[in-house]
């Protein structure tokens, strides 16, 4: 048993869809989340950039007694899990990729896309997993251009969102796309205008936090990690960007402030 936390890093607010996912299915575990908010997005910088961001916030992470690693942000994994998993061999660390195969396995037209920022989509992990399913389905990776920017300034619900949502939608639908995976975890926080786009048509949303919960599950269990049962969990939120983006990470996922 340890009562020690898991850690969730994210460039920014992302990584909350999986946060949510981990407490919900996790409630005796302590959380520590972790979003660097001063430095997001991540998707567009030099791959030297994010390798640094990352490596600096998880070791900040683990001076805070975490556990185990959750790289909540696509970005990052690609970049930087393998160099941490070499650097740090003790800590089980989990990455994120886009959910490319279990969107392959079930598309009925033949197509799907996967929206993701432009450094994972460039990334080896993407490219590989890619390549592995290209002879199964068409694949049409698409930035997802502004998403990371209206979820930071939580603008999920302005007119204007629903435009910018529907010129990266829209495309992917008229290409035949029945399964659209969201290959970064600020992309959840748009799910409900990204329905509203799709309407009646047969199009089902793939992404990835139940399998990174379950990959969570099976570390846990194999690194004898799992908390006591009768632990009462802590929630911790740290960023470089201050106590307001602090609150604001807090009221994302529904905590008041001191909760």
């Amino acid at each position: 048993m340890n009562n020690n936390p898991i850690g969730v890093f994210d460039s920014g607010m992302g990584g909350l869809s999986v946060w949510r996912v981990l407490r919900e299915q996790l409630p005796h575990e302590s959380l520590l989340y972790f979003g660097d908010g001063a430095r997001c997005p991540y998707g567009a910088r030099p791959h030297e950039e994010v390798l640094r961001f990352t490596v600096e916030s998880v070791e900040k992470m683990l001076s805070h007694g975490c556990k185990m690693i959750v790289l909540a942000c696509n970005t990052a994994t690609a970049v930087a899990v393998e160099h941490l998993r070499a650097q740090y061999p003790a800590v089980p660390f989990v990455g994120l990729e886009p959910a490319v195969k279990p969107a392959v396995l079930s598309t009925e037209s033949g197509v799907v896309g996967v929206l993701a920022t432009r450094r994972s989509l460039d990334g080896e992990l993407f490219c590989r997993t890619s390549a592995k399913y290209a002879d199964r389905a068409r694949i049409l990776p698409v930035v997802g251009e502004g998403f990371v920017e209206i979820v930071e300034q939580s603008r999920e619900s302005e007119p204007e969102t629903e435009e910018t949502v529907r010129r990266v939608i829209e495309p992917i639908i008229d290409a035949g796309a029945d399964r659209i995976v969201l290959g970064c975890t600020h992309y959840p926080f748009l799910r409900e205008v990204i329905e509203r786009i799709i309407g009646e048509r047969p199009v089902v949303i793939v992404d990835s936090a139940d399998a990174v919960e379950r990959r969570v599950e099976y570390l846990l269990d194999e690194h004898n990690l799992r908390a006591d049962k009768n632990h009462a969990p802590s929630y911790t939120f740290m960023s470089e960007a201050g106590e307001p983006y602090i609150n604001a990470l807090r009221t994302k996922v529904g905590l008041c402030e001191g909760k």
